[in-house]
């Protein structure tokens, strides 16, 4: 047998363990422990902070407010995202170098500045909002901060960009003479694209929406700010119950909870997607 492979990954599985797997572990117990607010954390494996989320209305709808904008967020950017790395794989150099960079420059600015900069534009004396009152449009700002709109039109413009580049990784594949094949047998541009593009760059799609509703769902920074402390997400409720409250372990055990809704959530919709697209294009 030979070792050399494992001990050629043994120091990126070590970094592996040491950033990731054991603050996890580390998480998973502390989600048992108990909180009194006279002692602070008391040890103890216990499932009442579980319970506690799981029968308290005010915990589902945090939850429910975070799966809707994760929904929304990755219907829009798998909408928008797609026919943009489309038409981006379709143009000619230079346009396609300076588009790109377009699209990717974002991801070089902090997603706090960017939310900063959107929170500008959507105040009640913001850009927009100062704009359509002077030329006549509206009488009254329009409220868009501290809104689910706000947050999510400021979430797919921060997470656009991974839906464009897994798209555009899926293009890469795509040979431009199958489409003119198609064309020249009489296929109209909409079935080309319905029978023989979409149906390959569909991993671009799915793996990019994986990717955006897994980064919305635990998305702070973003609702933090927009949203404020009335329109709460997951993310920034176990902020606060760890910074606000000090209730580490409550605080745990709702991270817990929405990293296992994480995972069986993308898991059934990858295996939705590729058994209706295996049955669909046999």
């Amino acid at each position: 047998m030979n070792a050399r492979p494992y001990w050629l990954s043994a120091p990126a599985l070590l970094l592996y363990t040491a950033m990731f797997l054991i603050p996890m572990v580390m998480t998973f117990l502390l989600s048992f422990y108990s909180y009194d607010i006279n002692q602070g954390i008391v040890t103890g494996f216990k499932l009442a902070n579980y319970g506690e989320v799981i029968q308290d209305s005010y915990f589902h709808k945090i939850f429910l407010r975070t799966l809707w904008m994760s929904l929304l967020v990755t219907f829009f950017c798998a909408l928008l995202g797609a026919p943009e790395a489309y038409i981006l794989h379709r143009m000619s150099k230079p346009w396609k170098s300076i588009c790109m960079l377009a699209i990717l420059g974002p991801l070089l600015v902090s997603v706090v500045v960017r939310t900063l900069g959107w929170a500008i534009l959507m105040g009640s004396k913001g850009i927009i909002n100062e704009t359509l009152m002077s030329i006549g449009i509206i009488d009254a700002p329009i409220k868009m901060m501290f809104t689910t709109t706000g947050v999510v039109v400021a979430l797919i413009h921060v997470l656009i960009p991974f839906m464009v580049l897994s798209v555009w990784a899926s293009l890469q594949k795509l040979d431009p003479q199958v489409e003119s094949a198609g064309e020249s047998l009489g296929a109209s541009s909409f079935t080309v694209m319905r029978k023989i593009v979409i149906p390959q760059i569909m991993p671009g799609i799915l793996s990019g929406s994986m990717i955006v509703f897994a980064l919305t769902a635990s998305a702070f920074a973003t609702p933090s700010i927009l949203g404020g402390r009335r329109l709460k997400v997951v993310a920034t409720t176990v902020y606060d119950e760890f910074l606000g409250s000090l209730n580490w372990p409550l605080g745990a055990a709702i991270a817990v909870l929405l990293l296992i809704a994480n995972v069986i959530i993308i898991t059934s919709f990858n295996k939705f997607i590729e058994r209706k697209y295996a049955q669909a294009f046999k």
